[in-house]
């Protein structure tokens, strides 16, 4: 995980929109059990899911399930708050927020230390120094391993790094952003200089840009699918845009170039992912064991995508 001595698996697996909404203890047990034998060590999660449920329902199955702690890895995150409706202390990046996020999240999830911490989002109402001690406090009580930001702009998360070497904090140590052939300006053009100056890692979500790399939206909403779920009509709204209209384009060209490799449009493009190398872990989320199964399989095709593959990805991005 960048510059860490961290070592976390290529592909990982999240419960964001699936556990407690798609999922249910035995089926999330089951994807969980399924990504683990498969080799994958990271499990993905946050206050915010399914207001603390699905931290609840990993806690549960991580019990059940037995493995060895120093096995896998496993995250939360803090911003939002585990309530429907927060209330001011309930949220944000705040010192008091910060500790009782994560002490709730070790309830929640039935373990004694979280690997990964993340600030879920940057908040302008409370100093980045202010962050960084409660951040840095909770790594030396051995409540966290490691932490991280996600989706902070750049030059906040380089004035994290600047506040910890000016007062010998603990600095983060990971980015969670949001990566795939459909979302790529952030990761590609606003943090090479993180990566470089500081060794960020990166755990990406979204790989497959909420399922529209799947191919799955080109005849419409399946009734099934996340678009269709109550809260997430931002998603619906996005996939109507004119953009959400060029994205399926874009869709339609990659499909073609994935079937004549063999290969499926969802596998293709985690494979795309994985070819960055300032990614640490592409995280993925299934509804199904069947499609976590097949999208693991990404690993295998990573080799496939050469230099010709890649540029002809690219051509069919960029053509209108």
């Amino acid at each position: 995980m960048g510059r860490s001595g961290l070592k976390l698996s290529a592909l990982s697996f999240g419960s964001w929109v699936t556990f407690a909404n798609q999922l249910d203890l035995r089926e999330a047990q089951q994807c969980l059990a399924t990504a683990y034998d498969a080799g994958v060590n990271f499990f993905d999660n946050a206050e915010a899911y399914a207001a603390g449920e699905s931290e609840r329902i990993m806690g549960q199955a991580l019990a059940k399930l037995g493995w060895p702690r120093d096995s896998y890895v496993v995250s939360s995150k803090v911003y939002f708050g585990s309530r429907p409706s927060p209330l001011p202390t309930q949220r944000g990046l705040s010192r008091k927020h910060v500790f009782e996020a994560c002490h709730q999240a070790l309830q929640r999830l039935q373990l004694d230390y979280l690997d990964l911490f993340f600030c879920h989002r940057s908040d302008p109402e409370t100093p980045v120094e202010e962050t960084v001690r409660a951040m840095d406090a909770l790594v030396r009580r051995g409540d966290v391993l490691y932490w991280g930001t996600s989706e902070w702009p750049a030059h906040l998360i380089a004035e994290a790094f600047e506040v910890a070497r000016e007062h010998g904090l603990t600095p983060p140590a990971m980015e969670q952003p949001q990566y795939s052939l459909l979302s790529r300006d952030r990761v590609e053009q606003e943090y090479p200089f993180l990566f470089e100056r500081f060794g960020l890692g990166t755990t990406i979500w979204s790989p497959l840009r909420s399922g529209i790399l799947t191919g799955k939206y080109r005849d419409g909403i399946p009734t099934d699918s996340r678009m269709a779920l109550s809260g997430y009509e931002w998603l619906r709204r996005s996939y109507e845009s004119e953009k959400g209209q060029r994205q399926q384009r874009q869709v339609a060209r990659l499909a073609e170039l994935a079937q004549q490799l063999e290969i499926s449009l969802a596998g293709m493009a985690i494979a795309w992912c994985l070819k960055n190398p300032h990614v640490s872990t592409v995280i993925l989320g299934a509804s199904r064991i069947e499609q976590l199964v097949e999208n693991l399989r990404a690993l295998e095709w990573v080799e496939r995508l050469d230099d010709q593959v890649m540029e002809a990805i690219e051509h069919c991005l960029q053509a209108p």
